[in-house]
């Protein structure tokens, strides 16, 4: 089972704490934890396809850091930014390698 999420009232919690508590509470708390449905490798392989096609690169760094832990290794990140990049935008693929060879530079 994945640790308690707190990441959204850490960084929210005083200035919009109901959208930090529906963060930790129900999308980490009740949809990421349904491991059953879907995997948490799984999971964090969708979410960095959705990060990177939206061009949301501020959340991108920390969902790269979570998929490793899930364990998305090296070549499937390579292969996944690849695939995006004829989908979502050579240059949003080319941003998401900067950011995934930093998280897999020792792999």
């Amino acid at each position: 089972m994945a640790e308690k999420q707190t990441a959204g009232r850490k960084a929210l919690g005083e200035f919009a704490p109901q959208f930090a508590a529906l963060n930790d509470d129900v999308l980490f708390g009740e949809v990421w934890s349904k491991e059953n449905e879907l995997s948490a490798h799984d999971r964090s392989m969708i979410t960095i396809a959705s990060i990177i096609s939206a061009g949301n690169t501020e959340q991108l760094e920390a969902h790269l850091k979570i998929g490793k832990k899930n364990g998305i290794t090296k070549q499937e990140i390579v292969a996944e930014i690849t695939q995006l990049g004829f989908y979502a935008g050579w240059p949003k693929a080319w941003s998401a390698f900067n950011r995934a060879k930093e998280i897999w530079k020792e792999d």
